[in-house]
């Protein structure tokens, strides 16, 4: 990744976001700009994908940090750093499950921006050259896919797989036996998989319905895995399954 980082600060609090975004711009980042709403925060994304987000928890508005972070999710890949302030456990444990790349505690300093930042660039650029030995989605067909694997093709029918798990940049693939790191996002294999017996469920998961071995009212049961219900997904999957 020879380009400049492009960063993203969601801050309502303008002196402190003029101040992240001088010193930011003194390392050689690239700032696309500073949004103090929720809001504004995910149609920027949208329009100028920055690399790395810089997300205060406690916004002021409809939606705050965390909320903002999971619809943002919902579309991107986009490297995510909390700016918290006095940030109490039950929010800290909702925005664990965004999964983070780190937290920045308010107030900070200088260095510690600066070492913060360095280290999250240092896991995209990981991520940007990963080894030849991880698999990538190349094709689709009716019934299956087709994995790249050290220069050769593997074929996996779609029966025999029971869910996707996103991994920030990466796609786990489980079947009964087998398990596959793709270094596609979940979107990619939803864009490439067009079969009706999977869907999405949550914004980490996407299963194979006809594996489903119970669904309650906020998870599902796929060969004792558990796994949760989003929401935002759970009409589509109760008439989903209405139709098997």
């Amino acid at each position: 990744m020879s380009k400049s980082i492009k960063i993203l600060i969601v801050e309502d609090d303008m002196i402190i976001a003029a101040n992240i975004s001088l010193q930011l711009s003194k390392l050689g980042y690239e700032v696309t700009g500073i949004e103090s709403r929720g809001e504004d925060a995910i149609n920027h994304n949208k329009e100028n994908h920055p690399d790395i987000i810089l997300m205060d928890i406690n916004l002021k508005g409809e939606i705050n940090g965390i909320q903002t972070a999971r619809i943002i999710q919902e579309e991107s890949d986009v490297a995510l750093i909390y700016l918290t302030a006095n940030t109490d456990e039950v929010s800290f444990q909702k925005a664990k499950e965004t999964h983070p790349y780190a937290f920045i505690s308010k107030p900070f300093n200088k260095l510690n921006l600066e070492r913060t930042i360095a280290l999250v660039v240092d896991k995209i650029k990981d991520h940007h050259h990963i080894s030849s030995e991880h698999n990538t989605l190349v094709e689709s067909m009716e019934d299956r896919i087709f994995i790249r694997n050290n220069g050769k093709l593997i074929k996996l029918m779609l029966e025999d797989i029971h869910y996707v798990e996103a991994d920030r940049n990466y796609c786990n693939i489980y079947t009964s036996k087998e398990h596959y790191i793709l270094v596609n996002t979940l979107n990619t294999f939803c864009e490439k998989v067009m079969d009706k017996s999977f869907l999405r469920v949550h914004r980490s998961f996407v299963v194979n319905l006809k594996k489903l071995d119970a669904v309650s009212e906020h998870y599902l049961e796929i060969n004792r895995k558990i796994i949760p219900i989003s929401k935002m997904y759970k009409d589509d999957l109760m008439k989903s399954i209405r139709k098997l």
